[in-house]
């Protein structure tokens, strides 16, 4: 059985190499034609309930009102499939197509110096996005430019695939801690004073603290707000966002790499501080998200759990308690 596991393991990796060598050979126009293709299969050949296409109209329908047309939503959704298959390939080329010295030639900043006064002041960084535009560049250019951060993911069933991963995080200076069992690290990473790079945009369950996004109460997790007032973090909250193409002159694409708002915890008192820090950067989130809502991963279901449910298992809970 191990030595099937093992077998079952080289296979995945040699075929995610192969890929990976197919990916990193594409040019610009060649990408945009394979994702349009793939958006098309996504969209008019596949059925909705293979895509989670319907989940995803939902979301959309639920962020910009019932009345969005259905064209609007269309595009939204066609969009979405372009950007993610766009997203891989951009990812596979990152280590050959973006260095420090033509970094200017593919990313441009916004709100640049908030950020380097929040990484320069001393205090550890929380650098929060979501599944919103290339949020792989951001975290590569931060590496670049010598702001190493511990960044979260799940370990990988693969651990050759796992162990790529890893290195090539730490290929921009970048520490991967695992979602499962890298607490610890992440506790002493800021109590050094280091920074961390966090997706805020994952539903939290019964346990998380609901606040408004796009207008609809989301479960959203409470340790990001726990964490960054007991060691006094930074809050920043950021995006990579790919700009229009440029087939002329650029050979790779362009991206805008902005700061949507700098959130101080200390600022914040009394009972409610949790909420309202929670509630500041979730909606600094959704202001990316409306730039370009095409580049956000519609399917992921945001809303998951719902304020009924969550009074219903407290109440429970207080019951049983009782």
């Amino acid at each position: 059985m191990a030595m099937a596991t093992r077998i079952r393991h080289l296979a995945e990796y040699a075929m995610f190499r192969a890929l990976l060598g197919v990916l990193q050979m594409l040019s610009v126009r060649q990408t945009v034609r394979i994702a349009r293709a793939f958006s098309w299969i996504m969209t008019r050949l596949l059925p909705a309930r293979m895509t989670r296409g319907a989940v995803a109209a939902e979301n959309i329908r639920r962020a910009f009102g019932a009345d969005l047309p259905d064209a609007e939503v269309d595009r939204i959704l066609r969009g979405m499939w372009e950007h993610l298959v766009r997203l891989v390939v951009e990812w596979a080329q990152l280590p050959r197509k973006m260095c420090l010295a033509n970094c200017r030639e593919v990313v441009v900043f916004r709100q640049r110096r908030q950020v380097l006064e929040a990484l320069c002041s001393g205090r550890p960084v929380f650098v929060l996005g979501g599944h919103f535009g290339n949020w792989e560049v951001s975290m590569a250019t931060f590496g670049m430019f010598g702001f190493p951060m511990g960044v979260v993911a799940r370990e990988m069933d693969n651990p050759l695939l796992h162990r790529w991963f890893v290195e090539s995080r730490q290929r921009y200076g970048h520490q991967l801690l695992l979602k499962d069992g890298g607490w610890s690290e992440m506790l002493e990473i800021v109590s050094a004073g280091g920074n961390l790079g966090l997706l805020c945009d994952q539903d939290a369950g019964r346990r998380g603290v609901f606040v408004d996004f796009f207008g609809t109460p989301a479960s959203t997790y409470k340790s990001i707000a726990l964490m960054a007032i007991e060691y006094r973090a930074l809050i920043v909250v950021g995006y990579g966002l790919r700009l229009p193409d440029d087939f002329e002159s650029a050979r790779w694409a362009r991206f805008e790499i902005g700061c949507e708002e700098v959130i101080d915890p200390c600022t914040f008192a009394g009972a409610d501080a949790v909420r309202e820090i929670t509630q500041r950067f979730s909606s600094a989130l959704e202001r990316a998200i409306r730039r370009a809502p095409e580049q956000y991963f519609w399917v992921h279901r945001r809303w998951k759990t719902d304020p009924v449910t969550r009074r219903k298992a407290v109440k429970e809970a207080e019951r049983r308690a009782a």
